[in-house]
This record gives structure tokens, C-alpha cells and sequence, in this order.
């Protein structure tokens, strides 16, 4: 009999000769430990290192049920293909990856021809890690615009107090004050009036939004535009209008090809979308456009050698992958102009159906339908007593849905909320689920003497 060390039994134990070197099997994955503060002495099989965290991970939720985010949850087998072979490619080694910098060029040409933009050689544009760093790049260009102006107070930024918290981050990070317009009764979003109200030479723009993540609802871009308009003729105050589209630009050209939002309003200065929301991309792809080089200063923009020449670059962060990049110019290519709208009116279909029904269930009023964005928000009619959205949230969640209830912001936080997002994946069938599981809770919901959840630990808005 050979004896063998104790560092031997563990490699045995952990891989070595073991029959279940690959970790499958429970009985042997039971032996190990996964490091929670610090790592172990010695590597574990590819294998196991795969069950182990697979298993945790089956805690999470379901993405393709969870009505609570914009970000794609689904895309084609091709798709995910090709993103697993350009995973490796860094974006911002331009000279390296020359073509997935092509890639990235023609993405930028095709949404600037989407948004109308005057003058196709004179755009400017990039791809970002999300709608957020978009965001950040089109605030700093505004911040920058108006400090050449020579003015000497505090720059200022107006937008709804419904815009996404990166916008406040910009704020305080880059020492802008936010002049946030609070919601009024039913007016759930920006107006052309209060935005106007709010702007003096400090301002440095205005932030409209295509496709609020409260409600699903559009600002009015061209009533702002043509409100600041005025307001130039009047005073002299030439102030921008930045179009945060993260995920209305990408429905609104396919599906209200007449509404004017984009760059066809001259008071436009910058778009930015998320590719990964209804770009109907994988997290991690955003893009902002400038109408024109004149909307972005030159001093932020570096130029990289490419495919023997030069390419403008703008961007917050550097080593990311190209898999992204690559895949919106796949789902560019595989869809085209009818292909998109396909799936963009598909999505909203199942929105408007899916709120019209939810709608004629009894306890609940729709304060949008799903008709912009394919979103709507509906709350609990006053007469409702037993039960409040927080509820109908926590009991959805036992059968796997995801829907999320919140309190609206300032002048209105006595308004709480359900919100339903419906992306590419979300069919019919599957609305046909969810109202299933809302009918069959509701009579146990109404049974109830008074809403059972802790004010304190209620769910506030989140992206």
C-alpha cells in the first residue's frame, strides 16, 4: 500500500486521479469551499469552478421574466456567438482591431441617419459602455460650450426630476447645479413652460427625454425645442437641447417616424441611446451622437491612428471589449429598417394589450398604456383598501416575476407604482402567464384587512 501526503489527497480530493475530476457530481463538490474573503492555496478543475458559482447563481432571478429592467435579456444563438469571439478584442486599441473600429464607425453613421441628422460628413459620434456614460460625454460638452462663453456664475443643467440618476451624478460630479422641475398632478414629465422657466446665462443646456423610465411616457422634445426657440429671439440665449434617447431613439424612428425629436429640431445639439435596451444588445453598448463638430469642442476629442489615418475619440472609459460593438452591428444587419420595426411594434403590441387587460381587472387604473415606449405604470384605484402595489409586487415575485413598485419623486411621493417593461422575448404567451398569476392572486390579496408591507423597506425607484 502506498502512502500518500496530505498535499496528495487534496489534489486527488480537489481533481487529480479523482473520478469526478470534473466536478459534476454534488457528493465531491461538497468538499469545497468558494472563497468568500480570500482566495484558496491551490485551483480547483475547470469543471467544478463552473458548477460551483452556476449553482449560486441559480439564486438569481430570471432575467427573461423580469419586467423590472430596459436591458435586452434574449438575443439569437448567432449573436451570442459572435460576441463570445470578440470578447477578447479591446475597443480602444483602435490600431489593433481596425475592423471593430470600422464596425464601430458604420454604427454611428447608421443612428445619426436614423435621427436625421443634417449633415452626415459633419457628425460626430462614438460608442460607450451604456446610456450612462453617454450622458456624462454629452454633459461635459455642453459644460464646456458654455464655459468659452466667459460667464462667471455657477453652470446649471434643467431637466425633470424624472431623469435617470446619472444625470444628478453628472451634476455633482463635474460641479453643475441640477434644476430639477418636480412632477404637478398628472404631469408626470418636463413641459416646454417649466423648462423655460428655469433657464437663465448659467444654463447650460436642457435635458429632454424620448421615453421616461417612470412611465414609459415622451417628453416633448419639439415643444421644449421650439419654447427655447422663443426664448433665444427674446433674450438672446442661445441654449442647447440634449436628447437623452436611451431607449426611446431606438423605437421612436421605427414605430412614430413623424414625431420630430431628433436632430431635425436645430436646437438639438447632442442624442445619446443605450444599444443595450431597445438597441436589442447585450448589457454593455451605449452611443451618443453630436449633430456636428461644432457641438462638440476639439479640445475633448483625441484622435487614434486607424486603417492608416486618424479617428476622433471621446470616452470615459478605455479597456472594454468589442464583442458588444460587434453585436449591435450584427442585430444592425440581421433586422434592417423592417426588421427593427418588426420587433419594436411587436413589443409595444404585447404592452398595450397586456395594460388594456390589466386595465379591465378591477382594481387597477393605467396612468400610461404602453403606446410610447412599450412600458406603462398603473397603481391601485382609491377605493382600494386591502392591498397596495408594494403587495401585488412581493407576490408576483414568488412566481418568478420581476415587477417593480416604487414611489414617484418630489410633489408626488404620495403616488406609488407598478411599471411593466416589455422587450424582444416578452411574448403573448408569456403576458398571457402574468395575467394568469395576477387574476389568481387577487382574491387573497383583497381578502386582506390592509396592505402588509413595511413602509420602511418599500422598493424606491430604481433604474
Amino acid at each position: 500500500m502506498v502512502l500518500q501526503s496530505g498535499k496528495a489527497r487534496r489534489a486527488e480530493r480537489r481533481g487529480g486521479s479523482n473520478p469526478l475530476v470534473g466536478g459534476t457530481n454534488p457528493a465531491y463538490a461538497a468538499e469545497l469551499t468558494l472563497p468568500h474573503h480570500r482566495l484558496a492555496d491551490e485551483p480547483v478543475p475547470a469543471d467544478t469552478a463552473l458548477q460551483l458559482v452556476r449553482d449560486e447563481l441559480m439564486l438569481d432571478g430570471n432575467a427573461r421574466l423580469n419586467l423590472a429592467t430596459f436591458v435586452t435579456t434574449w438575443m439569437e444563438p448567432q449573436a451570442r456567438e459572435l460576441m463570445a469571439e470578440c470578447a477578447d478584442k479591446n475597443m480602444i486599441d483602435k490600431d489593433e482591431y481596425p475592423q471593430t473600429a470600422e464596425l464601430e464607425r458604420r454604427c454611428v453613421n447608421i443612428l445619426a441617419e436614423l435621427w436625421h441628422a443634417p449633415d452626415p460628413e459633419a457628425i460626430i459620434g462614438c460608442s460607450t459602455t451604456g446610456s450612462s456614460e453617454a450622458c456624462m460625454l454629452a454633459g461635459m460638452a455642453l459644460k464646456r460650450r458654455w464655459s468659452k462663453l466667459g460667464r462667471a456664475g455657477k453652470p446649471n443643467l434643467v431637466m425633470g426630476t424624472n431623469v435617470q440618476v446619472c444625470w444628478e451624478k453628472f451634476c455633482e460630479y463635474w460641479e453643475v447645479e441640477p434644476r430639477l422641475v418636480p412632477m404637478e398632478g398628472d404631469r408626470f414629465h418636463l413641459s416646454a413652460e417649466q423648462a423655460v422657466a428655469r433657464c437663465d446665462e448659467n444654463t447650460i443646456g436642457v435635458v429632454a427625454i424620448l421615453g421616461s423610465t417612470f412611465d414609459g411616457s415622451y417628453e416633448p422634445v419639439a415643444e421644449i425645442a421650439a419654447a427655447l426657440d422663443e426664448l433665444a429671439e427674446r433674450t438672446g440665449l442661445d441654449i442647447p437641447v440634449h436628447v437623452d434617447g436611451a431607449s426611446g431613439a431606438m423605437i421612436a424612428p421605427f414605430l412614430d417616424p413623424d414625431l420630430e425629436w431628433d436632430f431635425r429640431l436645430p436646437r438639438v445639439a447632442s442624442i445619446n441611446t443605450s444599444g443595450h435596451k431597445y438597441g436589442l444588445v447585450y448589457p454593455g453598448v451605449g452611443w451618443v451622437i453630436w449633430r456636428d463638430k461644432a457641438a462638440l469642442p476639439s479640445e475633448l476629442v483625441f484622435n487614434v491612428n486607424y486603417l492608416g489615418g486618424d479617428m476622433p475619440t471621446f470616452a470615459l472609459n478605455f479597456s472594454r471589449p468589442g464583442a458588444e460593438v460587434a453585436a449591435q452591428y450584427y442585430t444592425f444587419v440581421r433586422l434592417g429598417r423592417d426588421g427593427f420595426r418588426a420587433v419594436q411594434q411587436a413589443s409595444r403590441d404585447v404592452a398595450t394589450d397586456l395594460a388594456d387587460r390589466i386595465g379591465r381587472l378591477g382594481p387597477f387604473q393605467l396612468l400610461t398604456r404602453g403606446d410610447q415606449l412599450p412600458v406603462f405604470a398603473f397603481t391601485t384605484k382609491p377605493d382600494v383598501t386591502s392591498f397596495d402595489v408594494f403587495d401585488v409586487s412581493r407576490r408576483l415575485r414568488e412566481r418568478g416575476w420581476l415587477v417593480p413598485a416604487y414611489t414617484f419623486p418630489d410633489n408626488r411621493t404620495d403616488l406609488a407604482v407598478l411599471r411593466v417593461v416589455c422587450r424582444n422575448g416578452f411574448t403573448h404567451d408569456l403576458a398571457d402567464l402574468l395575467i394568469e398569476d395576477l387574476t389568481r392572486l387577487l382574491p387573497e390579496l383583497e381578502r386582506q384587512p390592509g396592505p402588509s408591507h413595511d413602509p420602511e423597506t418599500s422598493t424606491a425607484f430604481h433604474h
